[in-house]
């Protein structure tokens, strides 16, 4: 059987300054980066599809 999930903590705050700081300065991922990604993702087989 599994196990109940727990609650979200709700975020107070230096906690939720620091999301947000991390949120407003999110880096793009290059293109070369993407494909890599991309590449490695390829190699796994999921179950649910």
């Amino acid at each position: 059987m599994a196990r109940p999930i727990k609650e979200t903590p709700i975020l107070k705050r230096k906690d939720a300054q620091r999301f947000f700081e991390k949120m407003d300065n999110i880096q793009k991922v290059s293109p070369e980066e993407l494909a890599r990604i991309k590449r490695n993702a390829s190699r796994y087989v999921f179950v649910n599809d």
